[in-house]
Formats: C-alpha cells, structure tokens, sequence
C-alpha cells in the first residue's frame, strides 16, 4: 500500500500545480481557455488564479476587453514559468525524442538543399505539426539565431514572429525588444509591411505594459529627451487631440495658470494630420502667449525666460508624428496611442494625463511605474488629454513619491450653458480669458484643471484646497490678450 505523502510533498505538487495554471493563463490571456488547455473546468481555473494572486499578493491579471491583461509581476514571472513547463512536457513525454536535438541535428547534417519543385503541404486541418511547419522548439531555435547584432529586418522580423506566431508560441515583447523594434522603425530602417505587421498584431493581441514601456524608451531617445526628473520643467502636460473634438482648448489657459504660480510647464502634442483645423494647438498656443518651440533646445530657453513651453509633435519627432497618421490608413488606435503621452521630452518631476479608456488607466500607471516615473496624475476621463470635467464624478490615479493611489473627486453641480452669439470658438475661448466674456462652466473647468496640475506636483493633497489656489490664481491672472 501507497504510503500517503506528507503535508510538504501536497504542498509541493501543489505549488506546481499552481505554475502550470499560471504558464496557461499567460499562453491564454482568458480563464476558460487556460482551462480547457490543461483539461480543467474553469470554475478550477478561477480557483487556482485566486490561489496564485493571494500567494504573490498581486492581481496578476486584469480584465479588459482582449481578456485578461498580465500585470508587470505576471509580465516579470511569464519566462521563468513558461521555461518550467516546457521542461515538465519534456520531462512527461521524454518517449518520443528530443524534438529540438533532432532538429538541430538536421539543420547541420549536410543535406540542405534546393529541391526540384516546392511540394505544397498536406491540406489537413490546423495542427501544431503540420508537414511543412516548424515545430515550436525548431521554430523558437530559428528566432534565438537572430541576434542583436542581424541587421535591422532580420531583428524586427524576430520581433514581429516573436508575438505574432499563435498560440503555444508567441509571447510578449521585453522591454529591450519592444525598444529595439520601434527604434528601427524611428531610423526609417524598417519595411512598411513590417510597421503594419507589428502594430496590428500588438493592438489585436493587446499590448503588454513592459512593451510600451519599450516604445516610450525608444521614442525618448529617438527625440533626445531628457532624463525625468533631471529637466528644466515641473510639469509635462502631454496633449494629443483627436480631430473630432470640437471644443475650445481650455486646458491651455489651465497651464498658464500653473505657470504663473511659479511652475515650469511643458506641453507637446497635436490636433491630428488631415484635418483643416491640424494647426489648432500651435494657433491656440500663439493667442495665448504660450512659446511655440522646434526643438528641445528651444523649449529648455522658453521655459527659463517664459515658465512655459508648447511642443508641437511634428517639429519634436517628425517621424513618431507621421506613425500616429497610419490611424487613416488602418482605422484602428496604435500602440503607439498609448506611448507618446509618457515620453516626458523635457525630463519634468510630474506628469499630468488625460486617459478615456477606463482599461488605459491602470496599464498606463504600471508603464509609468516602469520608467520610474514618481508623481503623476491620469484623469479618469472622456478625453486622452489633460483637461478636468468637473460635472462628472473623476478619479485622479496617481503616483505619489513612486506608490500608487487614488483620489475620487465628486461631481459639480452644472450652471446653465452660456450663450456665444456672434463669436466663433477661438474669438469666444480668448474673451473668457479676458473677461469680455462671462462663462462659469468653462471657468470652473480651467479651475480644476489647473487644481489636478497643482496635485500632481505636490502643491497639495487636498483637491478643494487646490481649486482655492487657482481660483486664485484665475482672479490674479493677466487678462491682456497675447
């Protein structure tokens, strides 16, 4: 009779157990289809996640609408598991031959060659094995022979398969990946069926926080930005408008507001490419007195004589700038989206972002908390650029001194719309600065936009108490027009 084994052996197995759901949940991105690909009901699978996140202390995964999204622990972990399990199926069917060491046998055995015709593979349904198809260990072997020092193609190639490749194969960029992959995109070494490639199976998959993290590297590099932290501004205030929004940019007078009270403010965006109104930041900044600058140079000058600077993504990155136009080519948000609110080009102590995706939140803090970031403020928006909406009840996510935490504001209570007769939106956005024109929903936006800048560098914890400062500061304001 089988002795019973001890409680520690239980737990041992146990703990494998536990390695190998998490191995199919980063393979599956999906509860069910983890499941199904150990042989288990899911309801064992939701048991076993909630096992593994009590264990490590972290969510591990997070629902959005591609399934479930690793977090940067789950992201850390997905190499070491995925390398404990592939050796466990090695181990349990060790009887029908090492796979790799056959096909690395065959690979220098001499009798490569060039065949009369090219045989078409069996038509069959799908199968891991296919004739013709490379086994994922013969596969993977191909990919580690491109180093980092192939050329250009070969390397995005290896980029492009390594994600892309299905089920049982594929897996997430690393950081140094993700950052090799779209600096040779930036250098304009890479095909463009390679950009489309890459883009649409990263948005298809859903891209991992440590791959964007990647692409913020490289896109700071590319533009020679400087370290975050070590800058001349306080504040980075990223703002890239979508051409369908038709409002006045009221953030802007916010930001001079910041400015006045002593901060050093940088922003840098746009107002997409094809529309008649593309040059609306750089029209709005120049009304309002606000530098317009082509370099970084130029905006580290602006901001020791001015305390304010406006970047306009064309002149800052031309060739990130033209990437963010493929949206009219193929419909669809890039990665990329997600990336460029982060590059901080003037190395500014605090950050303050708009985010609408209410999935974007959360992933765009771990991105942050992955380049180091230590203050900053997302707006839990209807918008992805930094301008409060104060008759909504919104969630500041934050970072304070490098740990995450959440301020709630409630709603306002909304005043009557104001009537604009006789003056277009820009005529109308400058008269309220000036004070030609009354407007008590727009000032109280510029208000509060102006308290989540002041929040997020540090100026207070309190939100009331930093609208008390910027109404302030809205009262005492220049009213000269620029």
């Amino acid at each position: 009779m089988d002795r019973p084994l001890s409680n520690e052996r239980q737990t041992d197995l146990g703990k494998l157990r536990l390695l190998v759901a998490l191995d199919a949940l980063l393979r599956e991105n999906s509860v069910s289809r983890a499941a199904a690909s150990v042989g288990l009901q899911p309801s064992a699978m939701s048991r076993l996640l909630g096992q593994l996140r009590k264990d490590y202390d972290d969510p591990l995964f997070l629902r959005t609408g591609h399934g479930l999204r690793p977090t940067p622990l789950a992201e850390s972990l997905r190499l070491r598991v995925r390398a404990l399990a592939a050796e466990t199926e090695a181990l349990l069917g060790a009887h029908h031959g090492d796979v790799a060491a056959t096909a690395e046998q065959a690979r220098h055995s001499g009798w490569r060659g060039q065949g009369l015709s090219n045989t078409p593979p069996l038509a069959v349904r799908p199968s891991r094995l296919l004739e013709g198809e490379p086994a994922p260990e013969d596969f993977a072997l191909k990919l580690a022979e491109i180093d980092g020092n192939a050329a250009p193609e070969k390397r995005l190639a290896r980029c492009i398969a390594t994600i892309g490749t299905g089920a049982g194969r594929s897996r997430p960029l690393s950081e140094d990946e993700a950052e090799d992959a779209l600096a040779i995109i930036l250098a304009g070494e890479a095909d463009p069926v390679q950009i489309g490639a890459l883009m649409t199976v990263l948005h298809y998959r859903g891209p991992t926080a440590v791959e964007i993290a990647g692409f913020v590297r490289a896109m700071r590099r590319y533009i020679g930005g400087i370290e975050p932290g070590s800058g001349a501004a306080d504040l980075d205030w990223p703002c890239y408008l979508s051409p369908k929004l038709k409002t006045a940019p009221w953030f802007l007078h916010a930001a001079r507001l910041v400015a006045a009270a002593g901060y050093r403010v940088v922003l840098h965006g746009n107002y997409g490419q094809d529309s008649e109104e593309r040059h609306k930041l750089e029209v709005a900044a120049a009304s309002a007195g606000i530098p317009i600058c082509r370099s970084i140079d130029a905006a580290d000058a602006a901001l020791a004589s001015a305390g304010i600077a406006y970047l306009p993504l064309s002149e800052l990155g031309p060739q990130i700038y033209r990437l963010l136009g493929l949206y009219r080519l193929m419909e669809m948000r890039l990665p990329l989206n997600a990336a460029i609110h982060l590059i901080n080009p003037m190395g500014a102590r605090a950050s303050l972002l708009g985010v609408a995706n209410p999935s974007s939140l959360t992933l765009s803090r771990d991105i942050a908390l992955l380049l180091g970031a230590k203050q900053l403020t997302i707006l839990g928006n209807t918008r992805d650029h930094a301008e409060f909406t104060p008759y909504r009840q919104t969630t500041l996510f934050r970072l304070i001194d490098g740990a995450a935490t959440d301020l709630v504001v409630p709603a306002r209570t909304a005043p009557p719309a104001e009537a604009r007769t006789g003056l277009s939106s820009r005529e109308y956005w400058q008269a309220v600065w000036t004070g030609a024109a009354r407007d008590q929903r727009a000032e109280t936006t510029i208000v509060t936009t102006a308290a989540a800048a002041l929040v997020s560098l540090g100026e207070t914890d309190d939100f009331d108490a930093a609208c008390e400062t910027a109404r302030g500061l809205w009262a005492s304001r220049s009213r000269r027009a620029a």
